[in-house]
């Protein structure tokens, strides 16, 4: 009886050979509701009859009112616990096979990022490059090579492609002894001034890149020198540094190919001494290379950037920067500075890693120093917080929704409703410590808020996009079946939607970010940001017309349009790339596919080709808008979340906790019909 939960439902006495092949649901009838449905024969084995029970009747979460959610928003975690502690102890009359079809580890359903051969790509110089598993990267060139390949029967040329530090010229063979030895001209002391309080503007609140009062006391010291440029030490690199950081922040409308500051950036790197000199003095060499591997970072160098923050994890933790560090034995100012390095160090890892597709490298059961203290300003410890437990969400999405053979059945959904539950648990946290004010009735955008918005609908976007990279599947392999296939889970359905949503709302505080002249033009997170959305935002429409945003879509080219105006080549990239998935699938749908008369590419001379207009450049979909698919009825998320508010911790829990065991066996049933592995 519905609403009854003391009681259980019998499913069936028995299920058909292909209904127990696939691990499916069987109506017991003869024929099947699903064979029926698909005109197959259907054949029942007398000899293995198994009664199967299902739990009661339950509540459906999407189903809730508002009102209920917001009653019950401050308590989803603690609703969450006694939830999966409830689901982890079933009735005693569930069979216990029921569960344990459910957990065949012998499907052959996968996340098609994190599973099967390893992936790669080579370049046009002949480099390979392994293709990570949660990779922003690497997703946008699968998802490339997936539509060209259907849409030509040929492997995408990878010729124009932007491969790891290809973007820009340093002007350096990397050798540490220069064939000239060329001392960068140092800018006068007030321009010097200026710079580093803009690298503070920029990083401090994020990051810890240099301590203030022993950096401060050096300079003065420096330029009291009749001649600064005599000098040598770690301090002297550790300037030049902080001047390359400065000179990309203020540096516009660059011409060539190198990067602002890099003079400076590479005269450190060649008077950078041996590891084994930098752990002589552990604490700056740390911050040393914490720089290093941000600015390489900013050039699209993720793999020297990764192993650069590897070294500083292992010098930080080699100094015990990850313990409680006694305040008694090594001073207050000793500690509180450990603490900043430490906490920099593990943000930029785990995030660099994610960026790279890696494997998380340190677990934190390890780790159990305090967070910094900052005298005065409680907002600043509140960031660095907020910042680690986004962080940690990230790495816990790697290790799960994108483990290697990640499942598309119960594992695979259960590790992204796992990961969903984790981003409800800071949403509303994060909402009322570090307001938008996109609507800028009460203030301005805040810098920092904005980016911690950002790494959280990422985080969600990281959750989520695995289910539309399979439908994009579906579409090609099944185009007339994919929209009754999307809609008949609605849970399924949502989940893509969040990430729909999540999308809308990172090209939404970017381009507050631009009307108020805080968009990031040098660090790469604002352009890895919109690169994300932009392509989750591409691939919508060729899954359903619903998802169709041109609106959305033109402030994220206005936000790239933006970037590129400052000289950044990687942008000019990343738009290219863009355009020509936009291109291909628009190509989409046919009813076979074209032959190759001549592979799309890019632009010959990309780099000095002039800058077309947004509007030729990016032609609008041919769908029209429509209205948010989960503003239908019997939707507890409405329209109001592809706006600025977003989802609620309530919202998201009422996603997550929807994911039952027939969402589980309605994509494995899907996976398989349609042939996708």
């Amino acid at each position: 009886m519905a609403g009854n939960g003391s009681k259980v439902a019998k499913r069936s006495l028995n299920a058909c050979t292909r209904c127990r092949r696939q691990k499916i649901k069987c109506s017991g009838a003869q024929p099947c509701d699903g064979c029926n449905k698909r005109k197959l024969t259907c054949i029942f084995d007398d000899r293995d009859q198994k009664i199967l029970v299902t739990r009661g009747d339950r509540v459906d979460p999407i189903s809730l009112s508002p009102e209920y959610l917001e009653d019950k928003s401050p308590d989803t975690k603690d609703l969450q616990d006694a939830s999966d502690i409830a689901r982890s102890s079933p009735p005693e009359q569930e069979v216990s096979h029921v569960h344990h079809e459910l957990e065949d580890p012998a499907s052959g359903l996968t996340n098609p990022l994190s599973t099967g051969p390893p992936a790669f790509m080579s370049a046009e110089n002949g480099r390979t490059f392994y293709l990570g598993t949660s990779s922003n990267w690497s997703f946008t060139r699968r998802v490339l090579s997936l539509t060209h390949e259907h849409i030509y029967q040929e492997a995408l040329p990878t010729g124009a492609l932007l491969f790891d530090g290809a973007a820009y010229d340093l002007g350096w063979d990397g050798l540490r002894t220069p064939d000239r030895p060329d001392v960068p001209t140092v800018p006068t002391f007030d321009h010097a001034i200026y710079l580093i309080n803009s690298v503070k503007f920029r990083c401090g609140q994020l990051y810890h890149l240099f301590d203030d009062n022993e950096f401060m006391d050096n300079l003065h010291d420096f330029y009291s020198q009749p001649n600064p440029n005599a000098t040598a030490g770690l301090w002297y690199i550790h300037f030049l540094l902080i001047l390359a950081f400065g000179k990309g922040f203020v540096q516009h409308k660059v011409q060539s190919n190198r990067p602002a500051g890099a003079e400076f950036f590479v005269k450190a790197l060649q008077l950078l001494p041996d590891v084994s000199v930098l752990h002589q003095e552990p604490i700056e060499s740390t911050e040393i290379l914490c720089c290093i591997a941000l600015y390489l970072q900013a050039l699209d160098c993720r793999s020297s950037a990764h192993n650069y923050i590897g070294q500083a994890m292992r010098m930080a933790m080699a100094e015990g920067m990850h313990t409680q560090m006694p305040i008694e034995h090594l001073g207050e100012n000793m500690v509180q500075r450990c603490r900043k390095i430490w906490w920099t160090v593990y943000i930029l890892d785990r995030e660099m890693t994610s960026l790279m597709g890696l494997p998380q490298s340190l677990s934190d059961d390890h780790v159990n120093t305090l967070l910094p203290a900052f005298p005065g300003s409680t907002h600043r410890t509140a960031t660095i917080g907020i910042h680690i437990k986004l962080s940690r969400i990230i790495a816990e999405i790697n290790s799960t929704v994108y483990a290697i053979d990640g499942r598309l059945n119960r594992k695979f959904l259960v590790c992204t409703k796992s990961a969903l539950a984790s981003i409800a648990a800071l949403a509303d946290e994060l909402r009322n410590a570090f307001p938008l004010h996109l609507d800028r009735s009460i203030s301005g955008v805040s810098r920092t808020s904005a980016y911690l918005h950002l790494l959280y609908h990422q985080c969600i976007v990281l959750a989520t996009r695995p289910l539309l990279f399979c439908f994009l599947k579906i579409r090609f392999e099944s185009p007339e079946n994919c929209s009754d296939a999307l809609n008949t889970s609605r849970n399924v359905r949502n989940l893509i939607q969040m990430c729909m949503d999540s999308s809308q709302q990172i090209i939404n505080i970017l381009h507050s970010l631009q009307t108020e002249g805080l968009l990031e033009t040098f660090l790469p997170f604002d352009l890895e940001s919109v690169f994300v959305s932009t392509v989750i935002l591409l691939m919508g429409p060729a899954i359903d017309a619903r998802w169709t945003y041109p609106a959305w879509l033109e402030k994220a080219y206005a936000i790239f349009e933006e970037i590129m105006e400052t000289g950044n080549l990687i942008a000019k990239f990343r738009r290219s790339e863009l355009q020509l998935l936009d291109e291909l699938l628009g190509c989409f749908p046919q009813d076979h596919p074209r032959c190759l008369s001549a592979p799309v590419s890019f632009p010959n001379n990309i780099l000095n080709a002039s800058n077309v207009a947004l509007a030729s450049s990016f032609p609008p979909s041919a769908h029209a808008l429509n209205h948010d698919m989960l503003s239908d009825a019997g939707v507890s998320i409405d329209d109001e979340c592809s706006f600025t508010p977003g989802l609620t911790a309530a919202q998201i829990m009422a996603v997550a906790d929807s994911i039952e065991s027939i969402d589980t066996e309605w994509m494995s049933n899907t996976m398989i019909e349609h042939s996708i592995w």
